[in-house]
C-alpha cells in the first residue's frame, strides 16, 4: 500500500536529519565549498602566470560591476576598488622610480595599520617587488635583525614609529636606505602617474614563491621570517570567504596588526578575494572597537588571541539619549577570528547578540589548519570541527601523538621507531603531515634553514613521510570537534604531574574578581619541577576576603597539584601580551617569583588555605632551603 506524501515527506526530512546529526554532512558541505574553488583558482592562477595579488586587485578594480565598489575604509577616508587600484599604481611607480627597485626585491615596511599600509603592499606587488611586514613595536636588535634577515633594499617607516629607528639601529643596518611616510612623500606619491607596470615586472612567479615576509612574534627568542607563498594567499583568502559566506555587501572590521597574517590574509586579502569591504582599525582599543564598528556598518569583526577578553571586561557603552547599553547596537552577523577561549566563548556570544562565531587555527609558516564555524554551544570552545567526510580527508593529513613529557619529543616504537598516534579524544601533539617533495613545497623560514628543519619531523607513520610540528597539544573527539589543550614547554611538572597552562587559566578565568589569568610554571631554588604562578587582572584591591575566596575556588575546581602556588598581581600580565592580543610565558618564566625581578608587582603564595603576601624574606627562605613546598 503506497506511503501517503503528507506522511512519507515528513518521514523523508526525519531520517534525513538523523543521517546529517550522525554524519554531519552538512557541516562537510561548509568546508567543501571554500576548499574546492581555493584549489581550483590557485591552479588556475599559476596556469595563467597570474600568481601575483596584484592581478585580482586589477580584476575587480576594473569591472564595471565592481570597480566603484568600496574596498577600503579607514577612519573618516574610503577607497573604491578603482581609487584603490590607481593609488596603488602610483606608489609603485614611485618608489621603483626613486628608488630603483627591481623585481624580487624586498622592502621592510615599518608601519602601524592605515590605509597606506594596504596600498604599499599592492603597489610593491605591481612593480614585482615583495613587502616584509614589520612589528612596528619593534626596537633595537630585535627590528635589525628583522630587516637583516629579510636582506631588505628598503625600509619605509611612518613618522609615528620613527623613534624606534634611532642612531643604533641606523649603524647596525649600514648603508639601508631609510624613508619616512611623510606627508609630503605622500604627496609626491599622489602626484605621479598611475601608469600601469609591465607584466615583465611579475611574471614567472610560480605558486609556491613567496609573496610576503610574515615575522613570529619571537616569544623564546628573536623573530623568525616566515615565507607566505602566493598559493598560500590564494587557498587562505579564497577558502575562508566561502566558508564564512563572505558577500560584496559584507563590510569586514580588524583592529589587528595588518603585519600579522591574520588581519593581512584572513582580513584584507580574503576581502578582496570576496569583493567586499575592510574597515581598518589604527591599533585595538575597547574604547574606540565598537565605535569604529558602528562608524563603519561592520558586519564582520575580527578578533585574535585575548580581545573578547578584553571587550567583555569593559564597561557597556551607554546609548547618551535611552540610557540603555549598547552592546548590541550593531549590524556584526559574524565574529571570526582565532584564540578565542571556552571559558568566554559564550559569555561573549550573549552579550553582544552574536551567534556566528567562526574560529580557526593555523601558523603562518604552517601547512594546513582547522576550522570551526558555529551558531550554538555544540562545538563551543573548540579551534576546529569536521563532519564524517572531511574527518576522512583529516586522518590523512594530520597526526596527534603521544608525547614524552620530559623531553616534549614524540614518544616512538622501540621498534619501528615511529610515532605513536594517542586514541581520539586523548591529548597529543598537533602534527600537519608535509608533501612528498618538502624542499619544493614547504617554504618554512626565510634564509634559516636550521629553523625550518626544526619544524619538520621525520619517519612519524611510516618510513620516510615528514610532518609539520605544530608544538600544540591537541585533542580529536569522536564527535569531529577539535580542542586546543597547551603549548608544547608551556605545560610544566609539578608533583610528578603534567599541568597545562590553559586549561589552570580558564578556571582561574571563571572567578568572578578575574578579569585575565596567564598561568606559567616557574623554577624554585631546592625544588624540582616548576611549580604554578598565575599573573592575573583582578577587577578590585586584593585584599584578604577576595585572596582568601580565589584560593578556595581554585582548591575546588583543580587538582591539587595544578592549583597555582603563587599569584603575581601588577602590570606584569599587561606586558606580556603580543601586538595580536596573544598571550606570552617566556618573560614572566625568566622573572619567576624573585620580588626583586618582577618590579612594582605583588606577589602572594599559597598558605594555610589562602593566598597572603610573599617578599623577599620569603624568597630568601627557598633559597636557603628552609621551606619545602
Amino acid at each position: 500500500m503506497p506511503v501517503p506524501l503528507a506522511l512519507s515527506v515528513p518521514a523523508a526530512a526525519a531520517g534525513l536529519s538523523y543521517i546529517n546529526a550522525k554524519t554531519g554532512l552538512s557541516y562537510d558541505w561548509t568546508i567543501l565549498r571554500g576548499m574546492l574553488p581555493a584549489i581550483l583558482k590557485n591552479r588556475m592562477r599559476e596556469w595563467k602566470d597570474r600568481c601575483s595579488a596584484f592581478y585580482r586587485l586589477e580584476q575587480i578594480a576594473t569591472s564595471k560591476s565592481s570597480a566603484n565598489r568600496t574596498f577600503i575604509l579607514y577612519q573618516d577616508r574610503s577607497w573604491t576598488y578603482a581609487q584603490f587600484y590607481e593609488a596603488a599604481l602610483k606608489y609603485g611607480n614611485y618608489l621603483k622610480s626613486k628608488f630603483n627597485l627591481k623585481p624580487k626585491d624586498i622592502v621592510a615596511l615599518d608601519l602601524p595599520n592605515s590605509d597606506h599600509f594596504a596600498l604599499l603592499c599592492f603597489g610593491l606587488w605591481s612593480i614585482g617587488v615583495k613587502p616584509a611586514f614589520i612589528n612596528y613595536n619593534l626596537t633595537g636588535e630585535a627590528l635589525c635583525h628583522c630587516v637583516s634577515t629579510a636582506n631588505a633594499v628598503l625600509m619605509l617607516v611612518d613618522p609615528d614609529v620613527a623613534p624606534n629607528v634611532d642612531d643604533g639601529v641606523r649603524q647596525k643596518l649600514g648603508g639601508l636606505k631609510i624613508e619616512f611616510l611623510t606627508p609630503e612623500l605622500v604627496t609626491d606619491v599622489f602626484a605621479t602617474e598611475p601608469v600601469r607596470p609591465s607584466d615583465e615586472l611579475r611574471e614567472g612567479d610560480l605558486a609556491r614563491d613567496m609573496a610576503i615576509l610574515i615575522y613570529t612574534s619571537g616569544t623564546t627568542g628573536l623573530p623568525k621570517a616566515a615565507i607566505v607563498s602566493w598559493s598560500k594567499i590564494a587557498l587562505a583568502s579564497v577558502f575562508v570567504g566561502h566558508w564564512i559566506k563572505s558577500q560584496p555587501s559584507d563590510i569586514f572590521y580588524t583592529s589587528m596588526p595588518l603585519y600579522h597574517s591574520s588581519a593581512a590574509i584572513m582580513g584584507l586579502m580574503q576581502c578582496m578575494e570576496s569583493e567586499c569591504t575592510f574597515a581598518i582599525g589604527r591599533k585595538f582599543s575597547t574604547k574606540t572597537f565598537w565605535k569604529e564598528v558602528r562608524q563603519h556598518n561592520a558586519t564582520i569583526i575580527q578578533y585574535v588571541g585575548e580581545t573578547c577578553r578584553y571587550l567583555l571586561a569593559a564597561a557597556p557603552e551607554i546609548d547618551p539619549t535611552t540610557g540603555e547599553a549598547m552592546d548590541k547596537s550593531h549590524n556584526v552577523r559574524l565574529a571570526f577570528g582565532n584564540g578565542l577561549r571556552p571559558d568566554v566563548w559564550e559569555k561573549f556570544r550573549e552579550r553582544f547578540g552574536i551567534q556566528d562565531i567562526a574560529e580557526f587555527y593555523a601558523a603562518t609558516e604552517g601547512f594546513s589548519g582547522t576550522w570551526n564555524y558555529t551558531r550554538n554551544d555544540f562545538s563551543s570552545g573548540a579551534i576546529g570541527r569536521n563532519g564524517w567526510l572531511t574527518g576522512l580527508s583529516t586522518q590523512q593529513k594530520i597526526a596527534i601523538v603521544a608525547r614524552n613529557p620530559e623531553t616534549d619529543e614524540p614518544v616512538r616504537d622501540t621498534e619501528t621507531g615511529l610515532c605513536h598516534q594517542v586514541k581520539r579524544g586523548d591529548i597529543g601533539e598537533l602534527l600537519f603531515r608535509l608533501p612528498d617533495d618538502m624542499q619544493k613545497d614547504f617554504q618554512g623560514y626565510y634564509n634559516n634553514p636550521k629553523a625550518t628543519n626544526s619544524k619538520i619531523i621525520r619517519n612519524v607513520l611510516k618510513k620516510g613521510d615528514g610532518y609539520f610540528r605544530s608544538g600544540d597539544l591537541i585533542s580529536w573527539d569522536l564527535e569531529g570537534r577539535t580542542y586546543f589543550h597547551d603549548r608544547i614547554g608551556d605545560t610544566f611538572r609539578w608533583k610528578g604531574e603534567n599541568v597545562a597552562t590553559t586549561e589552570v587559566s580558564e578556571m582561574m578565568g571563571k572567578y568572578p574578581a578575574v578579569d585575565e589569568a596567564n598561568v606559567y610554571g616557574v623554577q624554585l631554588p631546592n625544588h624540582d619541577g616548576r611549580a604554578g604562578c598565575a599573573a592575573v587582572v583582578l577587577k578590585r584591591k586584593a585584599d584578604d576576603s577576595l585572596l582568601r575566596s580565589l584560593a578556595e575556588h581554585a582548591r575546588k575546581k583543580l587538582p591539587k597539584y595544578a592549583v597555582p602556588i603563587f599569584l603575581r598581581v601588577g602590570k606584569g600580565l599587561d606586558l606580556a601580551r603580543t601586538g595580536t592580543n596573544k598571550q606570552q610565558k617566556h618573560e614572566l618564566r625568566i622573572q619567576g617569583v624573585d620580588p626583586v625581578k618582577v618590579g612594582d608587582d605583588e606577589l602572594f603564595w599559597l598558605k594555610n588555605g589562602t593566598y597572603v603576601r610573599f617578599a623577599k624574606g620569603d624568597w630568601d627562605q627557598l633559597n636557603a632551603g628552609q621551606v619545602k613546598l
